[in-house]
């Protein structure tokens, strides 16, 4: 059985081509019309418009040529059936519209909605549209984007995001690569996005986490046919509820020896400050002992900062072998540098058989490096590092980041976290996982060393199951800047804010994780 098998629909995430082949077979094979699939699809948009913005009006519905334009101007027909005032505007010309987009537009103009042809209207009346509505339901492009938006629809997005009203994006927000989450030209910034059927993959990273709003899922009774078309999603979307149920139970006689030591190799001249703070986080997610391997520089600081750490000063990498022997899992990279006081530290810590986190300048020796793929180790780069490790551009790996960390993954081996708005997480066994989402409060130095600390701490705690541990950490890591913003807001936020977050979220999984007794 498939790792997704017991996976709710709402968490597995699909290509833009799997949610049509979907769609076809629950039409071809289960014998549902294509126009109730829109109907419903229309309903369940406007009672999301309905419950988010009550009395909000007038409506502004963009309507495309395809069935997402079929979308908007089924729900252009709820609004005006409810009272509501709606101004609908074919984007694209009518007479391009064909099977059930032109029913949905013959269905609009019989229950009294005025559809207003975008051809031929002059700068003043598109200002007067956008000046005057109250909400804008964007039905414009949906899943067919195959390239940068063209004109209309470029100029009416740039409209919809600089006019300041809430938008609605049905199905996708227009402009966005529903496989990729990559916008290759113009997209709608949304404040929500209901999505049908299947939920799609680029909604939830890169770009995508960014501009779709809050996303809600409606399946639109389709949960058996999904199951029975025989798609394999893309990933799975993996968040912080579903995910702390993995951390690991700790009876009440339990003592720091069963929770793993964790090393942290980190902290070039200038750069202390990264191994204090992955230090710290190990320490905050439930490592039994925090080790340090610093410069000798920055051991008083380290310890003034962490006195539960036990820090030590290197010269040589040749001194780090007793503390490698005597740890769980080892973190190493965090301000690292590349001198050649981090090239030594690198060359012990690939030589040993400890398992391992390679973040930040391990990450940019190792792409210098001829590697075998290993099994034992987790990789945290953020996309710059990324494209190092697979000799190619940033714009690349953000191209398709599911794709890169399986490639990343398949290159260096063992469990690839591709860092970013929706990290995505690549093992040899399973689907992708996508884990977080798009928290601009993260975008300060420091928080990638959080990150590798939370993850040795995890994968000290339990080694068989470094994927696993790899999600759930960058779930974590996420959670605990959303509960840090929640009181100090986006600018300004310090990876210590963070940290200080983690007991916070962490005790959510003490029932029934934590502090349980063992049973017999």
């Amino acid at each position: 059985m498939p790792e997704h098998a017991e996976q709710s629909l709402t968490d597995l995430l699909f290509s833009a081509d799997a949610v049509r082949r979907i769609d076809q077979y629950i039409i071809g094979q289960q014998g549902v019309e294509g126009f109730d699939l829109m109907q419903a699809a229309a309903r369940a948009a406007f009672r999301q418009l309905v419950a988010r913005w009550p009395g909000t009006e007038p409506l502004l519905v963009l309507c495309g040529a395809g069935n997402n334009g079929g979308d908007g101007y089924l729900v252009a027909a709820s609004a005006v059936r409810h009272g509501l005032a709606v101004r609908c505007v074919a984007v694209a010309p009518v007479e391009k519209l064909s099977g059930d987009a032109r029913k949905a537009w013959q269905k609009a103009v019989a229950d009294g909605v005025d559809v207003q042809e975008l051809a031929g209207t002059g700068e003043a009346d598109l200002e007067a549209w956008f000046a005057g509505a109250g909400l804008v339901v964007d039905a414009m492009l949906g899943t067919g984007v195959a390239g940068a938006p063209r004109e209309p629809f470029a100029d009416l997005i740039r409209r919809c995001n600089r006019s300041g009203l809430p938008v609605l994006a049905v199905d996708m927000p227009s402009g966005l690569d529903a496989t990729t989450g990559v916008a290759r030209g113009e997209v709608v910034q949304a404040s929500a996005t209901v999505t049908f059927i299947g939920q799609k993959t680029g909604l939830y990273t890169g770009q995508g986490a960014a501009v779709s709003g809050d996303v809600v899922f409606e399946a639109l009774n389709a949960e058996a046919g999904v199951a029975a078309s025989g798609e394999e999603p893309t990933a799975i979307l993996r968040r912080w509820p579903s995910v702390r149920s993995w951390l690991p139970a700790r009876p009440g006689h339990a003592h720091k020896g069963r929770f793993g030591h964790v090393l942290i190799v980190a902290g070039d001249h200038g750069f202390g400050g990264a191994g204090v703070l992955a230090a710290e986080a190990a320490a905050r997610a439930g490592a039994g002992l925090v080790s340090l391997a610093t410069r000798p520089a920055h051991v008083s600081a380290a310890l003034a900062r962490c006195p539960s750490v036990m820090v030590r000063g290197l010269d040589h990498g040749s001194e780090l072998a007793e503390m490698l022997a005597a740890a769980t899992v080892v973190v190493c990279g965090p301000g690292l540098g590349q001198s050649a006081w981090g090239q030594q530290m690198l060359q012990q810590v690939m030589a040993s058989s400890t398992p391992r986190v390679l973040d930040a300048d391990a990450l940019n020796l190792l792409a210098a490096r001829v590697a075998a793929p290993l099994d034992n180790q987790i990789l945290t780069p953020h996309p710059g590092e990324a494209a190092r490790l697979l000799s190619c551009q940033v714009p690349a790996v953000e191209k398709d980041r599911v794709a890169a960390a399986r490639k990343l993954q398949s290159q260096y081996g063992g469990v690839a976290v591709l860092k970013g708005a929706g990290t995505v997480i690549a093992s040899d066994t399973g689907p992708v996982s996508i884990a977080g989402g798009c928290h601009p409060g993260m975008a300060t130095g420091g928080m990638g060393d959080v990150l590798s600390g939370i993850v040795g701490a995890l994968y000290a705690q339990q080694p068989e199951l470094p994927a696993q541990v790899a999600t759930v950490a960058a779930s974590v890591h996420f959670e605990a800047a959303h509960r840090a913003s929640a009181s100090r807001g986006y600018m300004g936020l310090l990876p210590t804010d963070v940290i200080e977050a983690l007991p916070q979220v962490l005790r959510e999984s003490e029932t029934p994780g934590y502090c349980r007794e063992e049973k017999e």
